[in-house]
């Protein structure tokens, strides 16, 4: 399911690199637009790498995002933000082939003509935020921008935007409110670097190449053409409008960075940071592979995570569904709720964070098999949060026989989700808080749990002293636990009944050992 949108990134990699080494020289000469005149950050990578990561992020660990856009409509292939691209350049793609057996010819049916179908008549901020709180979330945010060139704000820099097409409504600026309002970080995503490619509108004789739909297909370029000024300042003019008028805390990138030239990456950057510290709040900007040097921003992996406990903190952008489209597609199919308690407890444990996606319908509403796994996430952090939210991670992340493969030689960070086992009980992961260690049981483990990182002899890291345990219960439970210390490790005897569904955490209070 994953294999298109993978190919895409690889294929996105190449041409990057590619353009690139002549993308510098020929910009090298250019004036540099304007970075904020005062403030912490100046427009260099010495300077950038020092901005620290957000208390809130630390925090929270959990936000959601949407991918919400034209490409909801015709809503097919495992890949479907990517619909639009394979109609275009794959002629023999099953995308193709359904666009054409469904809409008609491509010469008569292009991407442009779903817009009046992306009605988004029964969209309501409210709702979704609603949602997003109830789900535990402590971010949220849509996708303000994807490669299809159509901005979900009320935009000066082009006409095809969702304000004055389709839903006719000012998504991203609904959604500001709507989130903030219910005291969460405001998330936007862009990928609209990636517009430059996208459509392919080198190849003639489609609509993709007719300059009265280059606002929404990109500016007509041989394929191998550098991104042109002109492309870049609009670009950058985007963000910083949308953060000129609805202030967010996260701006998330996709992978067309590659295609970006220092000196615009590090122009916004200064522009944001320097922003966010006058105005005394904390904000993050995420980025995939080496799109932007280590310390200006946060790593992304996406659908990925790490196998090991990391010395440096990481996000994955994650979805709800069974695919890599994104956005919405029918009959895609949705993870477990366990599977996906399981994949945040273990990417917090390890250092890291989880963005993870919804794909609504068009007309605004989100799936009911979405919200049923976003209030089931919701219901377990209720009982468990305390063990997630404002935790750190400790000396050892993990425990337990499911070890994760290792992930594919794509030389592209990420994509290895696939690889993670299906989880035991005797699965453990580890956060900690204060004087309070907590061991989360990824299954329910039985009678007992034996826990052997905490063996106090014989290991190099790690280990309790028995003198140091106050006390142990199960969150969900409260009720104290019968444990021991054994050679093996701290043997805890569990609950008569399960407090929760999935992964049951062990809460142990300690004090300094005498």
């Amino acid at each position: 399911m994953r294999h298109a949108r993978l190919v895409a990134v690889v294929k996105c990699s190449i041409f990057a690199v590619v353009i690139m080494l002549a993308a510098h020289a020929a910009l090298s000469q250019t004036p540099r637009a304007a970075a904020a005149k005062t403030g912490p950050y100046q427009p260099t990578w010495n300077s950038l790498r020092n901005v620290p990561t957000p208390q809130w992020l630390k925090d929270g660990k959990f936000g959601i995002y949407t991918h919400w856009g034209v490409y909801s409509v015709p809503a097919f292939g495992s890949n479907g933000t990517w619909y639009a691209n394979h109609i275009y350049t794959m002629p023999d793609s099953s995308e193709r082939k359904h666009h054409e057996a469904t809409y008609g010819p491509l010469e008569k049916f292009g991407y442009k003509d779903f817009i009046p179908m992306f009605t988004g008549e029964k969209f309501n901020a409210d709702e979704w935020a609603d949602l997003f709180q109830k789900a535990g979330a402590r971010f949220a945010g849509p996708v303000a921008e994807h490669h299809d060139g159509f901005s979900m704000w009320d935009t000066k820099y082009s006409e095809w935007n969702a304000a004055k097409m389709g839903p006719k409504k000012d998504i991203v600026g609904l959604l500001s409110k709507a989130i903030k309002k219910r005291n969460m970080k405001f998330v936007t995503a862009f990928h609209h670097a990636e517009n430059w490619f996208y459509f392919a509108n080198w190849n003639k004789g489609y609509d993709n190449s007719d300059p009265r739909y280059s606002g929404l297909y990109g500016p007509i370029h041989e394929q191998s053409a550098l991104p042109t000024k002109e492309f870049l300042d609009r670009w950058e003019g985007k963000m910083k409008e949308v953060i000129e008028k609805y202030e967010p805390d996260f701006v998330w990138f996709d992978f067309g960075l590659q295609l970006v030239p220092d000196w615009y990456k590090q122009d916004f950057l200064a522009y944001y940071y320097n922003r966010a510290a006058a105005q005394k709040k904390e904000v993050v900007v995420t980025y995939k592979t080496h799109d932007l040097p280590p310390g200006a921003g946060l790593l992304d992996l996406e659908l990925g995570q790490e196998a090991d406990l990391t010395y440096y903190e990481w996000i994955t952008d994650s979805t709800v569904d069974n695919g890599s489209g994104w956005g919405y597609v029918k009959g895609l199919g949705f993870k477990s709720v366990d599977t996906l308690v399981d994949n945040l407890v273990d990417r917090v444990s390890k250092n890291g964070y989880l963005l993870l996606n919804v794909g609504p319908k068009p007309d605004g509403t989100i799936p009911e098999e979405a919200k049923e796994r976003l209030l089931g996430i919701g219901q377990w952090l209720k009982v468990n949060g305390e063990a997630i939210y404002g935790t750190t991670p400790w000396e050892i992340a993990a425990e337990g026989p499911s070890r994760m493969a290792a992930p594919r030689a794509t030389g592209v960070r990420g994509f290895n989700e696939g690889n993670v086992p299906v989880y035991t009980g005797q699965d453990i992961r580890f956060t900690a808080k204060d004087n309070v260690l907590y061991a989360t049981a990824l299954d329910w483990p039985g009678e007992n749990v034996l826990i052997k990182s905490l063996a106090p002899s014989g290991r190099s890291w790690g280990g309790l002293y028995p003198s140091e345990i106050v006390s142990i219960t199960m969150l969900g439970d409260g009720q104290p636990l019968k444990w021991e210390m054994t050679k093996e490790g701290l043997v805890v005897e569990t609950p008569k009944a399960k407090p929760c569904d999935y992964a049951f955490v062990f809460k142990i209070v300690r004090k300094k050992p005498v």
